[in-house]
């Protein structure tokens, strides 16, 4: 950001606010999504585990604004003309957070392997994008030192556009989990099979698969031998349950 002022590049500025908007988001994920591991308490009998995907819809959200002022900021710079003055220290920032980017991207990655958080995941995949941000940046910095001044806001505005892009399907994601939708017809299909698979079982009706949060939530009729005692019954109960988890 210091060298994007210094010199006055829209798209080192657009690549910095995204790191800003990653920051943010990395709080926001740190603060919130840290409850979604506690029990379920009076207030909340069913768990938290709906704020996870809250805490990454807000991430979301913040990621499509901050897009949008870009956009508006490269808009501006392409019609006005830009005020870009090439430096070799524009090249130096963007090459120190391409490489950043990387190492928290693979390091997200790999604590997520054990966690499965969908807020962390946003994150990962909000690193990986900033890599490609930053490479555009890096064109239209270079363009600047070929005489081309116009490419810095070009690549800025590219950016944006990669930024709100981004934002939206994170929030389209986590809106999904929020309003209890359903799964992948291969994922209520899954379900399915497993609960026939069971020897004791003889047919499945009225099953209901749907996000509780990142949780799926399993409702079915399961048909079994009318003369089962109520403890027998119960325990095949029991063994689904297990199976489905």
């Amino acid at each position: 950001a210091a060298v994007g002022l210094a010199f006055g590049s829209v798209a080192l500025l657009a690549d910095a606010a995204h790191s800003v908007a990653d920051l943010v988001a990395s709080v926001v994920v740190f603060v919130w999504g840290r409850s979604v591991y506690d029990d379920p308490d009076e207030a909340h009998p069913h768990g938290h585990q709906r704020v996870e995907p809250l805490a990454a819809l807000f991430v979301g959200s913040v990621i499509v604004l901050l897009g949008l002022n870009l956009l508006y900021e490269s808009a501006r710079g392409v019609l006005e003309g830009p005020g870009v003055t090439f430096s070799p220290l524009l090249i130096g920032a963007l090459l120190f957070a391409i490489a950043d980017m990387y190492l928290l991207y693979w390091y997200t990655v790999r604590v997520n392997e054990t966690i499965g958080s969908s807020a962390l995941d946003a994150l990962a995949v909000d690193c990986r994008n900033d890599i490609y941000t930053s490479i555009a940046a890096l064109v239209g910095v270079i363009g600047v030192f070929f005489g081309y001044a116009t490419l810095d806001a070009a690549a800025g505005g590219l950016v944006s556009l990669l930024v709100v892009y981004q934002g939206f399907e994170i929030g389209r994601e986590n809106v999904s989990y929020l309003i209890g939708a359903a799964p992948s017809d291969e994922q209520r299909r899954q379900v399915a099979d497993v609960l026939r698979s069971h020897p004791a079982v003889s047919g499945v009706h009225d099953l209901a698969v749907f996000y509780d949060g990142t949780d799926l939530e399993v409702e079915a009729h399961v048909e079994v031998d009318g003369e089962l005692t109520l403890i027998e019954a119960h325990d095949i109960e029991t063994e689904l349950v297990m199976s489905l988890r």
